[in-house]
This record gives C-alpha cells, sequence and structure tokens, in this order.
C-alpha cells in the first residue's frame, strides 16, 4: 500500500498532517539528521579554527563556507543519501560521517581534514547536541509562538469580559459570583507562569567521549585543554554544557522540558474541559457555520468538538511526555540503547499537542459570550450573598452569624425578597444594612474587575 495521507499509520501524518507541518522540518528524521550535520560540522570547524591541533589548521574562507553550505543547504535528496549509506554501516551516525567525507572529498585541502570529522566522537556526542537543538529550535520557532497566540487570545477575553458577572460553581454547587474575564484571567496567570518556565529551561549537551571522560582526546592531544573546548563548543550551539556525564547526556534537561510542556498542555486540559462545560450551561454560544453538521441524527446539535479534540490530543502527548520525564533519565551503567527509540517518538508528542493548541485556539475563535443566560442563573442564586451577611454580621458582633445565615439558606430556595426581609431584621448599623441591601448577585463580586484588568 503506498504511503499518503489516508494511509498513514499516524494520524500526525494524516488527518492532522497540516497542523503539525510546523514541527516537520524539527523531528522529523531529516530533521534529526539535518541536525547531526550541523553538530559535525560545526565540530570540524571548531576544531580547525580553535583546538590549536598541529595537524588540523584553520580553514580559508572558502573552505569553511564550503563546510557552512554542507549543513546549511542539507536537503531531504541528501537525507536519501544518508539512507543509503546506512543501509551498509547499519549504523545512522556513521552513516553522517560518510556523508560529510563524502561530500568534502573532492576538495583537495579539506580532504585532507577527513579524519577529523566526528574526531574523538561517540555517536551519542552528536545525537544528544542533535537532539538538544531539536528542543530548542521547537521551543522557539513553534511552541512558545503557539502558547503566545492562546495567552493573547485569552487576555483579550479577559480583558473584554472583566466586569461581566459570572455565579462561579464550587463543588458543582452555586457560590459567590465572580466575573467570566476574572475566571479566564486566571488562566492566563497559570500560563505566563509556565510560559516563564519553559523558556528559561536551560537544554543541556555534551561532547565529552565515550564515557565523558575525554579518553581519546587526551591520549591523542594531551597538550589541549578539551574540557575547556568542549564547554565553549557547547556554548558556541545555545545550549548548556554537562560536565559529568557517562557515554549519554542523562537527558535530566530533556525531562525537565518535557514536565514544562505538561503543565502547560494540564492548564489547557482544565480550561477546554471548564469551556465545555459553560457552553453546556448556555453561558458561550459557538459561531456556526454553513455545511457543517453537529450530530449524524439530531439536527439541532452544535458540539463543542474543537475543546474536545483539543483535550483528547492533549492527553496523548502529556501520556508521552510523562513517560520521556520518567525513561529517559534512566540508563544501565554507562548506556544502554533504551533511550535511543524513545528519543525518536519526541516529535509524536509535541505534535499532539500543537494539534490540542490548533484546536483550542479555533473553539476560542468561535466563541460568543451569552450575557443574558449568565444574569439569569445569578438572579436566581440570591442565597449566594447569605456569605456577605453572615460575615457583616461578624464584624458587628451579632450573635451566630454562620449559623443564622446557616439555618436561613442551606436547604432552602432563597429569594430577592426573603433575603432582603432578613436583613431589614438585623440589628446592624444602617449604613451597613443599606449596603448589604443594596447587593445583587451579579454586584456582589469583589475585585474581581481589576483582577482581571490588571492581568
Amino acid at each position: 500500500m503506498s504511503l499518503d495521507a489516508l494511509t498513514a499509520l499516524s494520524p500526525l501524518d494524516g488527518r492532522y498532517a497540516s497542523k503539525a507541518e510546523p514541527l516537520r522540518s524539527i523531528f522529523s528524521e531529516y530533521g534529526l539528521m539535518h541536525r547531526r550535520v550541523q553538530v559535525e560540522i560545526a565540530w570540524l570547524l571548531a576544531l580547525a579554527a580553535e583546538s590549536g591541533i598541529e595537524e588540523l589548521p584553520a580553514f580559508g574562507e572558502a573552505q569553511a563556507e564550503t563546510l557552512r553550505a554542507i549543513a546549511a543547504d542539507f536537503s531531504v535528496d541528501d537525507g536519501r543519501r544518508v539512507k543509503a549509506i546506512e543501509a551498509t554501516t547499519n549504523h545512522d551516525v556513521k552513516a553522517i560521517e560518510y556523508f560529510i567525507k563524502e561530500r568534502i572529498g573532492a576538495d583537495e585541502t579539506l580532504a585532507k581534514a577527513k579524519e577529523f570529522v566526528h574526531f574523538a566522537c561517540t555517536s551519542e556526542d552528536i545525537n544528544n547536541l542533535s537532539y538538544a537543538l531539536m528542543l530548542r529550535d521547537a521551543r522557539d520557532q513553534v511552541l512558545v509562538p503557539e502558547l503566545d497566540g492562546i495567552i493573547a487570545t485569552l487576555r483579550l477575553l479577559a480583558h473584554e469580559h472583566a466586569g461581566l458577572a459570572m455565579l462561579s460553581r464550587t463543588h458543582g454547587q452555586t457560590a459567590s459570583p465572580t466575573t467570566l474575564g476574572k475566571e479566564i484571567a486566571n488562566v492566563v496567570a497559570r500560563l505566563e507562569r509556565q510560559r516563564a518556565q519553559l523558556v528559561a529551561v536551560e537544554i543541556p549537551g555534551k561532547i565529552n567521549g565515550a564515557v565523558g571522560n575525554f579518553n581519546a582526546h587526551t591520549v591523542a592531544y594531551p597538550e589541549v585543554d578539551w574540557r575547556g573546548f568542549s564547554k565553549r563548543f557547547i556554548e558556541s550551539l545555545a545550549l548548556s554544557p554537562n560536565a559529568y556525564t557517562t557515554q549519554i547526556e542523562p537527558h535530566d534537561g530533556v525531562a525537565e522540558f518535557c514536565d514544562v510542556i505538561r503543565r502547560v498542555n494540564i492548564i489547557l486540559i482544565d480550561l477546554a474541559r471548564d469551556v465545555w462545560g459553560y457552553i453546556s450551561l448556555g453561558y458561550f454560544k459557538q459561531a456556526l457555520k454553513e455545511g457543517e453538521v453537529g450530530s449524524s441524527t439530531m439536527p439541532h446539535k452544535v458540539n463543542p468538538i474543537d475543546f474536545e479534540n483539543a483535550e483528547g490530543n492533549f492527553g496523548i502527548a502529556n501520556a508521552l511526555l510523562g513517560h520521556f520525564s520518567e525513561k529517559l533519565p534512566i540508563s544501565r551503567w554507562q548506556r544502554d540503547l533504551t533511550d535511543s527509540t524513545v528519543l525518536r517518538a519526541l516529535g509524536t508528542a509535541f505534535g499532539h499537542g500543537l494539534v490540542g493548541f490548533n484546536s483550542l485556539a479555533k473553539g476560542l475563535g468561535k466563541l460568543s459570550v451569552n450575557p443574558q443566560r449568565l444574569a439569569g442563573d445569578l438572579d436566581a442564586a440570591w442565597e449566594v450573598l447569605a456569605e456577605a451577611v453572615q460575615t457583616v454580621m461578624r464584624r458587628y458582633g451579632l450573635p451566630n452569624p454562620y449559623e443564622q445565615l446557616k439555618a436561613l439558606t442551606r436547604g432552602h430556595g432563597i429569594t430577592e425578597q426573603s433575603m432582603r426581609q432578613f436583613i431589614t431584621s438585623l440589628e446592624l448599623p444602617d449604613e451597613a444594612k443599606q449596603r448589604l441591601l443594596a447587593l445583587t448577585p451579579a454586584s456582589y463580586v469583589g475585585d474581581a474587575q481589576a483582577l482581571a484588568h490588571d492581568i
């Protein structure tokens, strides 16, 4: 069966291919190959320019530019050539080394440097840096911009509806009112906290040989400060050097990265479920699109499918991200290969997360508020003023304020009239009594409006 969108095993390469597209050049096998070539070329250039190795003098500008072009212009056809080499080597990183040697062999000067390609490196030196670059690029080019888009949309909604009173529901029961804008502002604050942690996550890397001790390096060139050279090289890739590793960089940074993204996704699942519920209550309406169908049998239905799709895809992403953060930092002794196959699934996790981002953004863009529905629920819930009344009673020393309001409201239907009759009967200073009598469920929102505007 030929491979196309309809026959793809993964929905990320089929149904959701267009939504996952921004990550394709990063997390695909081509993306991994490309970054391996980038790391190998950068290592060769650094060795020539900075190590002081006599047998590898600095390249002229023409040769350096040729090397940089091999990395910069790495194409899908180049990737196919690497795969053809790998068919013989049965080793993916060695195939990259042979590909680069093949490409520079025509240049007499570069040909002399062929044996310094992959010099003193173990495969994991190249791989860990390549995956680190993939995570950095995914964060900076895709994930943070997508997150910023969601935050911006939510902030606009928070400001627009900062003063729109809404009945709270703690434990699913009527509770002290809030505003729609303030509830959305809560989500903005949570996401901004995680965004700050995401951009601050250090992405570590190492290039220190077969077991992390520069064994081969120091035998070949004992006069070179390999620890300092390695540190500077990793920093030149905008990564964080890790001086203490086995054969593999221990992936603690990858786990930290995944955990931050998991927390972002969890917050967005929480949002998607709440919006789903508010749509069910009629607080939100969804924009209709000509020709769309909500149910194959019930014509009236307009389902909250975007929020359901977002929740489902964030859940898939988090299942994988959780596995990454728990598994990747564990490696038997100085190296086992279980991380190799697991790391190849990074793109699947972030791909499903990206589908979730897209679906959530689409759903938010279709919402409109139904103020009449919010107002109706508030007007039917005068019992929520019990908190305010008993708190003022406490201030002025009236007996058993909580118990009096409990007897009045718990299990009983409370109306505007019955609440005001109770307030009128209280022995309170006139100013305090009038302040309570002026309260309505819609006006009892505290500082919610200001808090929503301040986000």
